[in-house]
């Protein structure tokens, strides 16, 4: 007995030694938040508005445009084509590709989180609007329904959810690579990344990384809870 009890205190020493690490990096990291508080309330403000702003355009351009190319098979060939070819692009090689034009600035990394944010919507807006039957449509029209009533009572919310689902996609994708925005000097949560790396201080790392780990749990958990109540029955 005496062996087996021999061969299971080390694993469970260097167990406890990992969780106290982890507990002291944490009380570090808040720490760390305490003392610069003012500036971690400014790198948030600035991560969220990037976010807010690169959503919003994805939003507004993708949603028409997805509804557009689901009706025109051409138009879908070439929009489709483009965007699938953006999403193999690396947002960081986006981003310097831009500094050239832009510089270091906050419009590189906006255009980079926009690039980010078009594939998901577009794609999941073209497929919500062809998946709606040909027969509900029908059975609209044989109602005297007008095209915009269609659009808008009828097709809209049987789409939503599946647009939702876009949304949610780039929500997080674009909240993750938000914190490339650091690297052009444009603040957000990415600066306590780089700099924790920089001065290989854990730490700090987490100043940044664990807010947007929470932020894109959040994002995830409001849109899901949205698709859900406007999901209608199968």
């Amino acid at each position: 007995m005496a062996p087996d009890s021999g061969c299971g205190h080390p694993n469970q020493e260097r167990l406890n030694r990992s969780v106290n690490t982890l507990i002291h990096t944490f009380v570090e990291a808040w720490q760390y938040t305490l003392a610069h508080f003012a500036e971690f309330q400014t790198a948030l403000r600035e991560h969220l508005l990037l976010v807010t702003v690169s959503m919003l355009v994805g939003i507004v351009v993708c949603v028409p445009l997805g509804i557009w190319t689901a009706r025109s098979k051409r138009i879908a060939t070439a929009a489709l084509n483009l965007v699938n070819t953006l999403r193999v692009i690396p947002s960081l090689a986006i981003l310097f590709l831009l500094i050239p034009y832009l510089g270091l600035s906050a419009s590189a990394a906006l255009i980079a989180l926009i690039v980010l944010a078009l594939p998901p919507i577009l794609i999941n807006t073209d497929a919500a609007f062809r998946g709606i039957s040909p027969a509900i449509l029908e059975a609209a029209r044989g109602m005297g329904m007008k095209p915009r009533q269609i659009l808008f009572q009828i097709e809209f919310p049987l789409a939503a959810p599946v647009i939702l689902t876009g949304v949610r996609i780039a929500a997080v994708e674009v909240i993750a690579s938000a914190t490339l925005a650091a690297f052009v000097g444009s603040g957000g949560l990415g600066i306590y990344i780089t700099r924790g790396f920089a001065l290989y201080d854990y730490a700090i790392l987490f100043v940044g990384a664990v807010p947007v780990a929470l932020l894109t749990l959040f994002s995830e958990g409001i849109i899901s809870t949205a698709q859900k109540m406007i999901q209608y029955p199968q």
